[in-house]
Protein backbone atom coordinates (compact mmCIF):
# COMPACT_ATOMS: atom_id res chain seq x y z
CA UNK A 1 0.00 0.00 0.00
CA UNK A 2 1.36 3.56 -0.92
CA UNK A 3 2.61 6.12 1.61
CA UNK A 4 -1.09 8.53 1.85
CA UNK A 5 -0.43 12.38 -0.05
CA UNK A 6 -0.24 15.12 2.45
CA UNK A 7 -2.32 17.65 1.49
CA UNK A 8 -3.76 20.95 3.52
CA UNK A 9 -7.46 21.25 3.23
CA UNK A 10 -8.51 23.67 1.02
CA UNK A 11 -11.35 25.84 -0.62
CA UNK A 12 -12.92 24.26 -4.01
CA UNK A 13 -9.48 23.52 -4.39
CA UNK A 14 -7.50 24.26 -8.18
CA UNK A 15 -6.85 21.52 -10.48
CA UNK A 16 -3.49 20.88 -9.57
CA UNK A 17 -4.57 19.93 -6.31
CA UNK A 18 -6.95 17.02 -7.68
CA UNK A 19 -3.44 16.18 -10.46
CA UNK A 20 -1.76 15.57 -7.18
CA UNK A 21 -4.56 13.67 -6.00
CA UNK A 22 -5.20 11.61 -8.76
CA UNK A 23 -1.52 11.00 -9.93
CA UNK A 24 0.32 9.89 -7.25
CA UNK A 25 -1.57 7.78 -4.55
CA UNK A 26 -4.44 5.69 -3.33
CA UNK A 27 -5.22 7.82 -0.17
CA UNK A 28 -4.68 11.38 1.33
CA UNK A 29 -4.02 12.57 4.47
CA UNK A 30 -5.04 16.09 5.64
CA UNK A 31 -3.28 18.20 7.79
CA UNK A 32 -5.63 19.51 10.34
CA UNK A 33 -2.69 20.33 12.60
CA UNK A 34 -0.69 22.41 10.77
CA UNK A 35 -0.69 26.43 11.21
CA UNK A 36 -3.47 28.32 9.43
CA UNK A 37 -0.77 30.06 7.28
CA UNK A 38 -3.10 33.78 5.27
CA UNK A 39 -3.29 33.68 1.68
CA UNK A 40 -3.58 30.35 0.78
CA UNK A 41 -5.95 28.19 -0.78
CA UNK A 42 -6.95 26.90 3.10
CA UNK A 43 -9.35 29.89 2.87
CA UNK A 44 -9.12 31.21 -0.99
CA UNK A 45 -10.38 29.74 -4.38
CA UNK A 46 -9.77 31.15 -7.92
CA UNK A 47 -12.93 30.90 -10.38
CA UNK A 48 -12.33 32.03 -13.92
CA UNK A 49 -15.25 35.16 -14.38
CA UNK A 50 -16.12 37.15 -17.72
CA UNK A 51 -13.69 39.32 -16.03
CA UNK A 52 -10.77 37.05 -15.52
CA UNK A 53 -10.01 35.79 -12.13
CA UNK A 54 -11.98 36.26 -9.13
CA UNK A 55 -10.96 35.68 -5.70
CA UNK A 56 -13.23 34.27 -3.67
CA UNK A 57 -12.21 34.33 0.34
CA UNK A 58 -14.13 32.66 3.51
CA UNK A 59 -13.69 35.10 6.17
CA UNK A 60 -12.22 33.85 9.62
CA UNK A 61 -12.69 34.55 12.73
CA UNK A 62 -9.44 36.36 13.99
CA UNK A 63 -8.71 35.71 17.96
CA UNK A 64 -5.84 36.71 19.76
CA UNK A 65 -3.35 34.11 19.15
CA UNK A 66 -1.07 34.20 16.03
CA UNK A 67 -0.68 30.52 15.43
CA UNK A 68 -3.53 28.46 15.16
CA UNK A 69 -4.31 25.35 14.00
CA UNK A 70 -5.77 24.37 10.76
CA UNK A 71 -8.62 22.53 12.90
CA UNK A 72 -9.36 25.25 15.36
CA UNK A 73 -10.13 28.06 12.58
CA UNK A 74 -13.49 28.83 12.70
CA UNK A 75 -15.51 30.56 9.96
CA UNK A 76 -16.53 33.94 9.94
CA UNK A 77 -20.66 35.42 9.55
CA UNK A 78 -20.82 38.56 10.19
CA UNK A 79 -21.37 39.37 6.55
CA UNK A 80 -23.49 37.09 4.16
CA UNK A 81 -20.11 35.68 2.03
CA UNK A 82 -22.16 32.55 1.44
CA UNK A 83 -24.77 34.57 -1.09
CA UNK A 84 -21.55 36.56 -2.40
CA UNK A 85 -19.43 33.64 -3.37
CA UNK A 86 -22.64 30.98 -4.39
CA UNK A 87 -24.12 34.46 -6.36
CA UNK A 88 -20.47 34.52 -8.14
CA UNK A 89 -20.12 30.87 -8.88
CA UNK A 90 -23.22 31.27 -10.40
CA UNK A 91 -22.67 34.10 -12.94
CA UNK A 92 -19.54 32.53 -13.54
CA UNK A 93 -21.04 29.03 -14.24
CA UNK A 94 -24.55 29.38 -15.39
CA UNK A 95 -24.02 29.15 -19.13
CA UNK A 96 -21.41 26.36 -18.51
CA UNK A 97 -22.23 22.95 -19.96
CA UNK A 98 -22.68 20.69 -16.51
CA UNK A 99 -23.56 23.58 -13.91
CA UNK A 100 -26.71 22.67 -13.29
CA UNK A 101 -26.47 19.06 -13.56
CA UNK A 102 -24.18 19.53 -10.05
CA UNK A 103 -25.48 22.86 -8.31
CA UNK A 104 -28.12 21.22 -6.54
CA UNK A 105 -24.68 19.18 -5.23
CA UNK A 106 -22.92 22.27 -3.99
CA UNK A 107 -25.80 24.78 -2.99
CA UNK A 108 -26.32 23.40 0.33
CA UNK A 109 -21.98 24.29 1.12
CA UNK A 110 -23.39 28.04 0.97
CA UNK A 111 -27.14 27.57 3.15
CA UNK A 112 -25.95 25.36 5.91
CA UNK A 113 -23.47 27.27 8.50
CA UNK A 114 -20.46 25.01 9.22
CA UNK A 115 -18.33 26.36 12.48
CA UNK A 116 -14.89 25.36 11.42
CA UNK A 117 -13.18 25.77 7.85
CA UNK A 118 -11.56 22.57 8.64
CA UNK A 119 -14.62 20.05 8.10
CA UNK A 120 -16.48 22.60 5.71
CA UNK A 121 -13.01 21.93 2.78
CA UNK A 122 -13.29 18.44 4.11
CA UNK A 123 -16.93 17.96 3.40
CA UNK A 124 -16.50 19.64 -0.16
CA UNK A 125 -13.69 17.32 -0.89
CA UNK A 126 -15.23 14.61 -0.24
CA UNK A 127 -18.27 15.52 -2.39
CA UNK A 128 -15.42 16.87 -5.80
CA UNK A 129 -13.92 13.55 -5.44
CA UNK A 130 -17.59 11.73 -5.88
CA UNK A 131 -18.37 13.67 -8.55
CA UNK A 132 -14.95 13.16 -10.25
CA UNK A 133 -15.15 9.36 -9.60
CA UNK A 134 -12.03 9.42 -8.24
CA UNK A 135 -11.76 7.05 -5.04
CA UNK A 136 -9.71 7.67 -2.43
CA UNK A 137 -9.51 7.34 1.61
CA UNK A 138 -9.24 10.32 3.67
CA UNK A 139 -7.19 10.39 6.53
CA UNK A 140 -6.04 13.54 8.89
CA UNK A 141 -2.94 13.88 10.79
CA UNK A 142 -3.37 13.59 14.70
CA UNK A 143 -0.19 15.56 14.92
CA UNK A 144 1.82 18.20 12.97
CA UNK A 145 4.37 16.13 10.81
CA UNK A 146 7.43 18.90 9.79
CA UNK A 147 9.27 16.46 7.39
CA UNK A 148 6.35 13.74 5.72
CA UNK A 149 8.52 10.60 4.30
CA UNK A 150 5.76 10.54 1.31
CA UNK A 151 4.64 13.23 -0.80
CA UNK A 152 3.86 16.35 0.66
CA UNK A 153 1.54 19.51 -1.35
CA UNK A 154 1.26 21.56 1.64
CA UNK A 155 3.02 24.21 0.75
CA UNK A 156 3.95 23.60 -3.41
CA UNK A 157 0.42 24.01 -4.12
CA UNK A 158 -0.05 27.67 -3.67
CA UNK A 159 -1.78 30.81 -5.00
CA UNK A 160 1.52 33.11 -5.50
CA UNK A 161 3.70 29.75 -6.56
CA UNK A 162 3.75 28.24 -10.11
CA UNK A 163 1.63 25.31 -10.33
CA UNK A 164 2.88 21.82 -9.73
CA UNK A 165 0.15 20.67 -12.39
CA UNK A 166 2.43 20.31 -15.69
CA UNK A 167 -0.48 18.99 -17.72
CA UNK A 168 -0.31 21.57 -20.86
CA UNK A 169 -3.78 20.74 -22.54
CA UNK A 170 -6.33 23.06 -22.43
CA UNK A 171 -10.09 22.62 -21.74
CA UNK A 172 -13.09 24.46 -22.82
CA UNK A 173 -13.91 27.46 -20.57
CA UNK A 174 -17.21 29.58 -20.55
CA UNK A 175 -15.35 32.78 -21.18
CA UNK A 176 -12.13 31.59 -22.74
CA UNK A 177 -12.80 33.85 -26.44
CA UNK A 178 -12.64 36.87 -23.90
CA UNK A 179 -10.30 36.42 -21.12
CA UNK A 180 -8.17 33.45 -22.83
CA UNK A 181 -7.61 30.20 -21.28
CA UNK A 182 -7.11 30.56 -17.11
CA UNK A 183 -5.01 27.54 -16.03
CA UNK A 184 -5.29 25.94 -12.46
CA UNK A 185 -8.36 27.64 -11.18
CA UNK A 186 -11.04 25.57 -9.05
CA UNK A 187 -11.78 22.53 -10.00
CA UNK A 188 -15.27 23.99 -10.22
CA UNK A 189 -14.10 25.29 -13.26
CA UNK A 190 -13.00 21.88 -14.68
CA UNK A 191 -16.34 19.98 -13.21
CA UNK A 192 -18.76 22.66 -14.45
CA UNK A 193 -17.41 22.55 -17.74
CA UNK A 194 -16.00 19.09 -18.83
CA UNK A 195 -18.40 17.62 -16.29
CA UNK A 196 -17.95 13.55 -16.47
CA UNK A 197 -14.60 13.94 -18.75
CA UNK A 198 -13.23 15.77 -15.95
CA UNK A 199 -11.59 12.71 -14.31
CA UNK A 200 -10.05 11.97 -17.83
CA UNK A 201 -7.99 15.41 -18.20
CA UNK A 202 -6.62 14.87 -14.84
Amino acid sequence: MSIPVLLSANYLPPVSYFHAISQHADSILLDQHEHFPKQTYRSRTHIATANGILDLMIPIQHGRKEHVAMKEVKISYDHDWQRLHWASIQTAYRSSAYFEYYEDEFAPFYERQFEYLFDFNREQLELMLRLLKIQREIQCTDRYVKNYEGLDFRTSIHPKKTSVYTNPKVYYQVFEEKTGFQPNVSIIDLLFNQGPQSKMYL
